[in-house]
Order: structure tokens, then sequence, then C-alpha cells
């Protein structure tokens, strides 16, 4: 009998926008594990080491779940980044004007699975 396991992990409020994390999460959505660890790992995107990290938490959490520390058969099976908080400020400008600058950031989840028979 096969059996499935499933891990997910989540960090919130990471500095950075949803659509730019998504480029990331999009490019390792369906890949093997290792295989999306080096494509983050060698990705020139500041947001690429924060999402390594967080694939790192979910391969431990589905190791802590199995017991088992042979990932190479698990896969990023769903990976999302929603929006979070906007903190925003103010800049001065020329005759007393002020811009609005917003500092964005996301909520990003990744869950990965596999079989435990291999």
């Amino acid at each position: 009998m096969e059996t499935t396991h499933e891990a997910t992990a989540s960090l919130r409020n990471m500095r950075g926008s949803a659509r730019k994390a998504r480029l990331l999460l999009d490019m390792i959505r369906g890949k093997n594990v290792n295989e999306a660890k080096n494509m983050l790992q060698f990705s020139t995107k500041r947001m690429a080491k924060d999402i390594y990290k967080l694939l790192n938490s979910a391969i431990a959490n589905v190791n802590q779940a199995t017991g088992k520390h042979d990932t190479s058969h698990f896969i990023v099976e769903k990976c999302w980044a929603d929006n979070g908080r906007i903190q925003k400020m103010h800049m001065p400008r020329a005759q007393g004007r002020a811009t609005l600058i917003r500092k964005r950031s996301c909520h990003v989840t990744i869950g990965i699975s596999g079989s435990g028979n291999k």
C-alpha cells in the first residue's frame, strides 16, 4: 500500500511584493525538491534566499512527519504568494508636497508531497 506524505511551511510578512515572489514560485512548482533547491540557490532574485529557507523548512516538516531523511522523491506540489500588509510612508517633495511610498510584503506558502515507499 502506497502512502503519500504532505507537509507545508509558510512565511508571513516577507519583504517584497507578491508579484515578484510568484515569479520564483511558478519556476519551482511541480519540480523535484532537489531540483527546486538548485534553482533557488542559483537564482539572482533577492527573494530566492528567503524562499530557499522556506523550502528547507517544508522539507524538515515532512522529515519530522515521516521519520525518513531521503527527500529525493518529494515534489513541490503547491506554492502560492498572497499580499501582506503594506507599510505606507511619506517622502517630502518640492514645494511642500509629499509622495506616498508603499513598502509591500507578502505571505508565502509551500506544500510538498511524495510517496512513502521509496
